[in-house]
Order: C-alpha cells, then sequence, then structure tokens
C-alpha cells in the first residue's frame, strides 16, 4: 500500500490520481468548492475504482464552524448561481450579513 499525504491546497491543483481510492480529510477549508475539488482529483479518466471520502472532525472544535460555513456557502451558490429557490430560502438574513460581512 502506498500513501500519498498533500495539503488541500496542493490536492486541489493540476494534479490527477487515477490509481488513487482514499481521501481523507484533516482539515476541513472555509470554503467548499476547494474541499470538492481536492476530492474530484481522484475522480477522473482512467480511475476504476470505487472511491471513499472520510471527513475527520472533532466536536465542539472550530472545525464544526467551519463545517457549519461550507453548509451556508453552499446554500448561497445554490440559491443564487444554482438557482435554488428552495436553498436560499434556508439561509436567514443574520445568515446572509455574515456571509457578505455587511454592518446593516
Amino acid at each position: 500500500m502506498e500513501i500519498l499525504l498533500m495539503s488541500l491546497k496542493a490536492g486541489g491543483v493540476a494534479l490527477n490520481l487515477t490509481v488513487a481510492s482514499h481521501v481523507f480529510i484533516m482539515d476541513p477549508w472555509w470554503n467548499p468548492a476547494v474541499e470538492q475539488q481536492a476530492q474530484d482529483r481522484i475522480h477522473r479518466i482512467g480511475q476504476y475504482k470505487p472511491v471513499k471520502v472520510v471527513r475527520f472532525m472533532m466536536e465542539n472544535t472550530i472545525e464544526e464552524n467551519i463545517i457549519e460555513l461550507q453548509e451556508k456557502k453552499k446554500l448561497l451558490f445554490e440559491g443564487t448561481v444554482g438557482g435554488s429557490s428552495e436553498a436560499l430560502g434556508k439561509l436567514t438574513e443574520g445568515d446572509l450579513k455574515i456571509l457578505f460581512h455587511c454592518r446593516f
């Protein structure tokens, strides 16, 4: 068994791992697209194994807040670019203020 360790930033840039089959996320990133892009690096042409993604997270830590922020950002994206009124409806005015750093 061979193991390749890398940061999310390195794993999301111009690297295709067509024989990798497991992704272990040890440190969540505030932007869900960064994690998704790193995971997508092993879902490329030539991949023949089933892929398993595991996210490690400690309870009662800042990581929980990061995961919550990721979910809010996904809802914002789906509600605007994705055109999902249901997703946008799940965001509160407070959520939007936090996401856009508004002070009004």
